[in-house]
């Protein structure tokens, strides 16, 4: 890491995250792992550490640290989990939580930014994510069932497809409620086909969840 930024980074991992229950040894040191000056704008980069999300293309947000470690440490993730992110952004997430999986497939509706993701993650060497654009509501069948499902955007509900993704003892985070407001972060696990547990993990601002069924959300 460039030292312009290590301090920065160590009041993140020590005042933003242990001070508040972050306590996963592997999430921590995902976040210490993973750059995240490179995922946001050059002009951004100086406040990249901060306790707060901030802009990025596409009138989107890259999610304050606090939020990314939180939404890792509930999933659980184990070595052999295959996750599906929905809301891919600027890389940074799917980043964090390819530390902790055997593999990410993450879903972005605005082609830019799959293709700024894919950029940044190939400079950094990260092999084990793989992106595409699309109805983030509509997940990615193909590689289903996931073990963990990230949701980096909000609806109303959680989308049907997404549940039917995840694997029996799977894990889903995401927010519910409406766009750029106070929402609840969801989260999910699924006992069997068709038998959901759920709680409410704390509130939380998201962009909103785009695609055919939420486009006017």
């Amino acid at each position: 890491m460039d030292n312009l930024f290590a301090g920065a980074q160590a009041i993140m991992i020590e005042q933003h995250l242990k001070a508040r229950g972050i306590s996963h040894p592997k999430v921590l040191e995902a976040m210490r792992a993973v750059p995240r000056e490179i995922f946001v704008p050059l002009v951004y980069q100086a406040k990249a550490y901060g306790d707060h999300p901030l802009p990025i293309e596409e009138n989107q947000t890259i999610s304050q640290p606090y939020i990314v470690a939180w939404m890792a440490q509930v999933l659980d993730l184990q070595p052999s989990d295959q996750v599906l992110e929905i809301g891919t952004g600027s890389g940074y997430s799917a980043a964090v939580l390819s530390q902790l999986a055997k593999y990410v497939y993450g879903v972005e509706y605005f082609q830019s930014l799959v293709d700024l993701a894919k950029k940044r993650l190939s400079s950094l060497g990260y092999k084990n994510v793989s992106i595409k654009p699309g109805d983030g509501s509509l997940g990615w069948k193909e590689y289903a069932p996931y073990q963990a499902i990230s949701v980096t955007a909000a609806a109303p509900e959680i989308p049907k497809p997404l549940l039917e993704q995840l694997a029996i003892h799977g894990r889903l985070v995401m927010p519910i409620g409406p766009a750029y407001q106070a929402q609840k972060l969801i989260c999910v696990t699924k006992k069997s086909m068709n038998d959901y547990h759920y709680s409410v993990g704390g509130h939380v601002a998201f962009v909103p969840l785009l695609g055919s069924s939420h486009e006017s959300q």
